[in-house]
């Protein structure tokens, strides 16, 4: 079956793609400041937002090429590609199987480690969580994690609810995902002009990890957003969308 998306907008295509309990729900804001320059794709992963019912992949490169499925079935040859956290993921292996179809490569509170090296909790952890205390209290924890002000935060609720969403075989099959998968040794085959943005407060991926992009994608750019954790684009999103529609309208 097809991945649910949600699509507006008209110009060149740009494919945004969730990470770990999002939901295409969660790129609303971005979708309104981008829409009049282009035409905004946001698919809902397998297993997750209005795909819930769909079995999720147990591997990084099952999802990306859902994606790319999606992509194919809409008639879209070529499009820019911005892929957050687990999306981000997501997306390098994207590119790595499809280069020439991407024109700019967004890499957004991500990296190149599955394992995810300095994370506020490891695998694991979040492993047992999810089996002893149940999804919604695991969900909306680690949601917490995604924003300086925690719970308090305006898009908190926004991203516990999409949390609700997710059956537990599916947070399960993600971290399983995790755990298979390394994409270090692809990142100098990347040859599509790429920015790295990054919150200076992220709790998921420590510096270690947009670093190793930025360093290992020959010529990326960077963004460092002060005082904004994980979710920057609920954070901040006047300067999110300002930093990503810069890079997307730059010639290269």
């Amino acid at each position: 079956m097809q991945l649910a998306y949600t699509r507006a907008g008209t110009g060149t295509p740009l494919v945004l793609v969730h990470g770990y309990l999002g939901g295409a729900a969660m790129w609303q804001g971005q979708v309104t400041a981008l829409a009049a320059r282009h035409d905004v794709i946001c698919p809902d992963l397998a297993g997750f937002g209005e795909s819930a019912g769909l079995v999720a992949p147990t591997s990084i490169a099952g999802h990306a090429e859902a994606v790319l499925g999606l992509l194919d079935d809409l008639g879209i040859a070529r499009f820019d590609l911005l892929g957050h956290s687990m999306g981000g993921m997501v997306v390098q292996e994207m590119v790595r199987r499809a280069p020439s179809r991407v024109g700019k490569l967004v890499l957004y509170g991500t990296g190149p480690q599955g394992v995810l090296p300095g994370r506020f909790e490891s695998i694991a952890e979040s492993r047992a969580s999810l089996l002893e205390q149940g999804m919604g209290p695991t969900a909306r924890r680690i949601a917490a994690t995604w924003f300086l002000q925690g719970e308090a935060a305006e898009g908190f609720a926004l991203c516990a609810a999409l949390g609700q969403k997710v059956s537990l075989t599916t947070a399960l099959a993600c971290l399983d995902a995790w755990e298979g998968w390394d994409g270090r040794a692809a990142l100098a085959e990347i040859r599509t002009p790429t920015m790295v943005i990054w919150g200076s407060h992220d709790r998921s991926y420590n510096w270690s990890q947009p670093e190793a992009l930025w360093r290992g994608i020959a010529g990326a750019d960077l963004a460092v957003v002060p005082g904004a954790a994980h979710n920057v684009h609920l954070e901040k999103p006047a300067l999110f969308n300002a930093v990503l529609a810069d890079f997307l309208q730059a010639a290269g």
